[in-house]
């Protein structure tokens, strides 16, 4: 009797690391740019509806303070518990279920009665805002060939702002008709369907499949939508991605990643603080010098797409350490200028956009590019926990944007805000240059 023939056995490396970055894998990634848009109007919305919020409520800003901190709360809690879930149990499920909890949340603050219930409901979103974008960026990164990474995870990122302008126009058109429970109420409804879609057509990271046996028979199904030729009885490995750990967490202090991890979050931290300052406060502090605080948040976001997109491209060819540095640079020469320029209803509103448009391009391309780099610097095993820790602790800094922007606004105004923007940004570049293993240059494959 003849022995059995065993199995073809494949390296995953080769496929997913110098293949053909095909139509379908770009329709992966445009699937968890989809969420990251639902993810960033979502985080947005609050800012928006402060301002109708304290009309209708007859509250001070300062009282908001609070119900903006314990989201970022949630959002640190549910992005480090989310990477951990998608490291553990698979990217997809920790996504959509992220996206679950936040629509549901969302939804239900336009029946809020009061801060209480909107703080209540608020920190639950805040878990399911903080959970989705960890596991976005790792599955963004795993279905793509090893060059194009930096750009698919920046794509996928950058709909955070992309959100965020979707968001603020949302808003110029619901807010005057439906008032902020009509906001909350669209901003809820529409994740939870495209959650139905997403289940439907979203695939699990290939990177995750190849760590369970018993899902070979789906990675085969799934290459061989990619375009590869793989039997269903294939055997796998990965030649690249080796690494089996028993606590991805403590993995991020171990002696070969402890430097990285700490530059890493350090950067998350100070990067955040300047974003959520912009995202939690910029539209009131428009609104009370007489300007229009939707179309000020959205030509903030508006330059963030194009900075973000434009520092992606520029990593693929330059390497992310001179381009991200780059970015700080501007990014503190921006905010800096900012602070000498009054922002009031009878001066000129051209340069004030444009000073948006520049500061949201440079802050935002910093925030984004953060997310890749961060995907770049672990390995498949910690890659979700990695990324998912480092925003999760960015999330301070949110938190402190919460009072601080409050703090700022009082005691000096615009140019005391714009002031503490650019010196945590400053401190964001320090540590970006502190960070060993940034995206290098890739040798272009045809």
């Amino acid at each position: 009797m003849p022995d059995p023939v065993a199995p073809p056995s494949i390296d995953l490396a080769p496929v997913l690391d110098e293949g053909r970055w095909s139509g379908y894998l770009k329709f992966t990634v445009l699937l968890s740019a989809l969420a990251v848009v639902f993810d960033g109007a979502d985080l947005q919305l609050l800012s928006l509806a402060i301002p109708s919020l304290m009309s209708e409520w007859s509250l001070p800003r300062a009282d908001f303070a609070p119900l903006v901190a314990i989201g970022m709360v949630g959002m640190m809690i549910g992005g480090a518990a989310a990477g951990m879930a998608g490291d553990r149990f698979g990217r997809k499920q920790a996504l959509i279920l992220s996206m679950i909890i936040f629509a549901v949340s969302t939804l239900a603050m336009s029946w809020a009665g009061g801060l209480i219930a909107l703080k209540i409901l608020r920190f639950l979103a805040g878990i399911g805002l903080g959970g989705a974008i960890p596991n976005a960026a790792a599955l963004a990164s795993e279905y793509v060939p090893r060059r194009h990474r930096p750009f698919a995870v920046t794509l996928a990122i950058v709909c955070v702002p992309l959100g965020g302008m979707l968001a603020a126009f949302a808003a110029g058109q619901v807010l005057p008709v439906y008032g902020w429970r009509g906001l909350f109420g669209l901003g809820g409804s529409a994740p939870l369907a495209f959650v139905i879609l997403l289940f439907w057509l979203l695939p699990e990271s290939p990177r995750f499949l190849i760590q369970r046996p018993t899902r070979w028979p789906q990675l085969a199904v799934l290459l061989r939508r990619m375009g590869r030729e793989v039997p269903t009885d294939a055997a796998f490995f990965d030649s690249r991605e080796q690494t089996k750990l028993k606590s991805p967490m403590t993995a991020l202090f171990s002696p070969d990643f402890r430097r990285d991890t700490i530059a890493l979050w350090l950067a998350f931290v100070s990067c955040l603080l300047a974003v959520y300052l912009c995202f939690n406060w910029l539209p009131s502090l428009l609104a009370g010098a007489g300007l229009n605080g939707s179309n000020g948040l959205l030509a903030f976001n508006l330059g963030g797409v194009v900075g973000a997109v434009t520092g992606a491209l520029l990593i693929t060819r330059l390497g992310s350490k001179p381009v991200m540095l780059a970015l700080a640079g501007l990014a503190v020469a921006s905010t800096a200028v900012f602070a000498t320029f009054p922002i009031a209803k009878d001066v000129p509103t051209l340069p004030i956009w444009t000073l948006l448009i520049l500061s949201g391009a440079m802050v935002n391309g910093m925030q984004v590019t953060l997310y890749a780099l961060a995907a770049h610097i672990y390995p498949v095993a910690m890659r979700a926990t990695g990324v998912g820790s480092a925003a999760s602790f960015g999330r301070i800094g949110g938190v402190l944007s919460s009072y601080a922007g409050a703090w700022a606004i009082q005691a000096g105004g615009s140019s005391c805000f714009f002031v503490l923007i650019a010196v945590m940004l400053t401190v964001s570049g320090l540590a970006i240059a502190m960070v060993r293993r940034h995206v290098a240059v890739f040798a272009r494959i045809s």
